[in-house]
């Protein structure tokens, strides 16, 4: 089955989200934890995450992604910084153990001048300290596009993290088609070849998810600049080849285009009829 969605607003809970998707022709998607831009989060739902995980199984919504806020930095020099991310991140993960298929999407962080070795080295404390033997929700590690001082801005930077970190059963990779294409990772031309890099470095097993997003600068940009699906650098032949790669055709793909509702239900129509 293709599993394909794209990014909701959690305004109105999870069974919302959940019927949204569907209405989209969606069948998996992401949300935002709390303010992207911020800390807060609304106060748990306990009756709306069951409603949600009994509409999931009757509609077959079998996982779903969410992200973690773009305020968090798990590499900040600064100890309040490291301990505002061990704190959301905590509380995050106590309140996905309730969904069913619930992934947890994580930008590893920035090294702020550190250095990648000292900021890797402080993002695998964080893990270390948050993740649990006993948790369902899988952490993802997002690729990152190397803007900055972003740490996972290749394979090795990732890898580096998962060696430290001791439960390394329960973290991951999702795997950003524009960001690894800004990050001079050639998937239009080399997909092949981009796939058994990831291999050989992480593992292809640890890969669980997919954004799928055209990028508006062209290769090795640096950037991080999503585009519609076939409007941008990367372009639908080349998404064609993805979502339909023997490696890629069973995860979670999931779009953060910069689109409405109406064309994201656009997006997901044009990859179901693509997907063969």
């Amino acid at each position: 089955m293709f599993k394909i969605g794209c990014h909701l607003s959690s305004a109105n809970g999870y069974l919302h989200m959940g019927r949204e998707i569907i209405s989209l022709g969606g069948n998996t998607f992401q949300f935002f934890t709390r303010n992207p831009r911020g800390g807060k989060a609304k106060p748990f739902d306990g009756e709306d995450a069951e409603s949600y995980n009994k509409f999931a199984k009757e509609n077959g919504i079998s996982v779903m992604i969410a992200h973690a806020p773009y305020t968090l930095n798990c590499g900040a020099s600064e100890k309040s910084k490291r301990e505002f991310a061990l704190r959301v991140m905590q509380e995050d993960i106590a309140r996905l153990e309730h969904i069913h298929g619930a992934m947890y999407n994580l930008h590893p962080g920035c090294h702020v001048g550190q250095g990648a070795d000292k900021g890797i080295e402080l993002i695998a404390d964080i893990l270390n300290h948050v993740i649990t033997s006993d948790q369902t929700t899988l952490i993802l590690l997002e690729t990152m596009a190397g803007k900055g001082t972003e740490i996972g801005r290749n394979f090795d930077e990732l890898a580096r993290i998962i060696d430290k970190v001791e439960l390394s059963d329960k973290i991951g990779v999702c795997m950003d088609t524009c960001h690894i294409y800004d990050g001079e990772y050639d998937i239009v031309d080399s997909l092949d070849d981009v796939i058994a890099e990831f291999n050989r470095v992480i593992g292809i097993d640890r890969l669980k998810a997919i954004h799928i997003n055209d990028s508006k600068n062209p290769f090795g940009s640096h950037k991080d600049r999503h585009e519609k699906i076939g409007e941008g650098y990367i372009g639908i032949n080349a998404f064609e080849r993805i979502i339909n790669n023997k490696y890629l055709r069973e995860l979670p793909f999931c779009l953060e285009t910069p689109n409405d509702a109406r064309g994201y239900k656009k997006e997901i129509s044009m990859l179901k009829n693509l997907y063969k």
